[in-house]
């Protein structure tokens, strides 16, 4: 018996080929598969062969969820793009002029970034934080988005809150969009522009809310402690350059300004309401520096577990009370523990600070106090807070 020429071989190899490449067409590209363009209508076995390449008999149907997906992450993306875009321009870098000693050529003056800061009014108001801009010695300057740079012409600190207002002389300048802080909610998006490390401005991170009305104790670089209360947790990657700079909603708006970042525990971060800001900011506006009602002690507040441990009533503790403020014109001595203002019992989100900034200058305020675990009684007028200016 002849075997089969080459010719004859080849052909044969050819059309298995072809026909291969003709059912992963098909199998791929549905009806856009040459066959189905030209209008040749394929015979039965060649239909049930394309069955083995498909997966349980089901159609194409693989495109579509790719083309969701993309959707997806381009609509993500879009929306951080647009909301960056929107405040960044609002966002500058602090830096602080220092003097620094080379052994060959002396002293010598050099800008170090040490914060950062928004724009909350056209004519050159800035807001960050009152630990950024407190040292009295210090040169600061103010280098915005194009890289113009401003001297510091006046500092308003209000350290109990940790915010400050700055004054530069520049003019029709972007302004930030504040959002209602009260309305934020646990998982949605959080965006946070800043000076990062102090060297690398308008630095963008992105996260959610992880927690709110969280109460942080923060250490400075002399010891000394800071309490913050109801603060915005967020594991949006902050740094120390970070602080005062705006943290933001998907549109663009500022919810909080932040603060602080935990040593040693990763996408932990914090944020002080806008909300504690907004009267602040309004009560400048109008009288040209910071009104901040005013009780005049420091406290500790005893949570529900101190309370359970220590056999003490829940309540802010008073640490000291400062002299001719309104505490102390009151009677309020150290040790005691205010447990009522007027009708708002103390504990969980109502601390005392949340309270009395709720206040005005010249109210009113009737304290339930124990002390010695006996009830007193006592009443105090609200004052403005002496005001510290640089």
């Amino acid at each position: 018996m002849k075997k089969p020429s080459k010719t004859l071989t080849g052909i044969a190899w050819l059309v298995f080929f072809i026909s291969i490449l003709l059912v992963l067409d098909v199998r791929y590209s549905g009806d856009k598969a040459l066959v189905n363009r030209i209008g040749i209508s394929a015979p039965s076995w060649f239909s049930s062969f394309t069955n083995i390449f498909k997966k349980d008999g089901l159609t194409n149907d693989y495109s579509q969820p790719r083309v969701v997906t993309r959707q997806q992450i381009v609509d993500e993306e879009s929306t951080v793009i647009n909301a960056v875009e929107k405040i960044s321009p609002a966002v500058v870098s602090i830096v602080v002029k220092t003097m620094e000693f080379d052994f060959f050529t002396g002293p010598t003056m050099s800008d170090q970034g040490i914060g950062t800061g928004f724009i909350v009014d056209p004519n050159g108001l800035i807001v960050t934080n009152s630990h950024v801009v407190d040292n009295p010695e210090g040169e600061y300057t103010v280098v915005l988005k194009d890289g113009t740079t401003y001297e510091v012409e006046k500092i308003h600190l209000d350290e109990p809150s940790d915010l400050a207002i700055i004054e530069i002389s520049a003019r029709n300048l972007p302004t930030v969009e504040f959002a209602d802080s009260d309305n934020l909610k646990v998982g949605q998006m959080a965006i946070a522009v800043g000076n990062a490390l102090g060297r690398f401005q308008n630095t963008v991170t992105v996260g959610v809310i992880s927690g709110i009305s969280r109460q942080l104790q923060a250490s400075g670089g002399y010891g000394d402690v800071k309490t913050y209360e109801n603060v915005i947790q967020t594991d949006a990657a902050l740094n120390p350059g970070n602080s005062g700079g705006p943290l933001s909603n998907s549109s663009g708006q500022v919810i909080g300004i932040n603060v602080a970042t935990s040593v040693g525990a990763d996408n932990i971060s914090f944020a002080i309401p806008v909300n504690t800001l907004i009267p602040l900011l309004e009560g400048f506006l109008k009288e040209g520096r910071i009104v901040r009602p005013y009780l005049g002690v420091t406290y500790t507040m005893i949570t529900p577990e101190i309370s359970a441990i220590r056999d003490m009533p829940e309540g802010a503790y008073i640490s000291s009370v400062v002299r001719n403020s309104p505490a102390s014109k009151a009677g309020m001595l150290r040790g005691d523990i205010i447990t009522k203002v007027n009708d708002t019992v103390l504990g969980g989100e109502n601390s005392l600070s949340t309270i009395i900034a709720g206040l005005k200058v010249g109210d009113k305020v009737n304290l339930v106090v124990d002390r010695d675990g006996r009830e007193q009684k006592l009443t105090a007028i609200i004052e403005a807070s002496p005001e510290t200016v640089q």
